[in-house]
């Protein structure tokens, strides 16, 4: 037969080269997503690359491209609830014995005082107001990605909007 290689085509060959279209889409919001759940530019980056990594393993299974979004956001929310506690124990033992303070990076949150105000939230807080404020989610959506009841996303909207008020007056 003319055209036919002796060479099988591999799902790890067509799979990266779809998962690098999803990257190219979707990393930048990702990366301003994840920087607003961290606060931290360089962790943001980290915990993106982390979310892709682990996506590409399971990617195989994602048979509707446009449902990678989701499967994303819900990753970098996991990924920075967990990462998050450690690095509150980090940064509190390199406060208590005097570490250097970082140089101010450029805020995409519109000013300092926002970002220093989400970072008073609880981490669900944080990531139900980023996700609807930022992402533009709904809340089914946003419940989706807490693994939360929608009820529930509304009550950490109404709480962290109070936190936020009062810090930002």
């Amino acid at each position: 037969m003319e055209g036919v290689t002796d060479q099988p085509v591999t799902h790890e060959v067509l799979d990266s080269t779809r998962l690098d279209g999803l990257y190219r889409m979707h990393a930048t919001r990702a990366k301003r997503t994840a920087f607003l759940l961290t606060g931290d530019a360089e962790a943001a980056a980290d915990v993106v690359h982390d979310a892709f990594v682990r996506l590409a393993g399971r990617f195989v299974d994602v048979r509707h491209p446009e449902v990678f979004a989701a499967y994303l956001r819900r990753t970098i929310v996991s990924l920075v609830r967990t990462g998050h506690r450690s690095a509150t124990r980090e940064r509190r033992h390199l406060e208590r014995h005097g570490a250097p303070s970082e140089a101010i990076e450029v805020d995409v949150a519109g000013g300092l005082a926002v970002r220093d105000a989400l970072m008073k939230l609880t981490m669900r807080q944080r990531a139900a107001v980023v996700l609807r404020y930022y992402e533009d989610l709904p809340e089914a959506e946003i419940a989706d990605a807490l693994r939360c009841r929608p009820g529930t996303v509304k009550s950490l909207l109404s709480r962290g909007l109070d936190v936020l008020r009062e810090e930002l007056r």
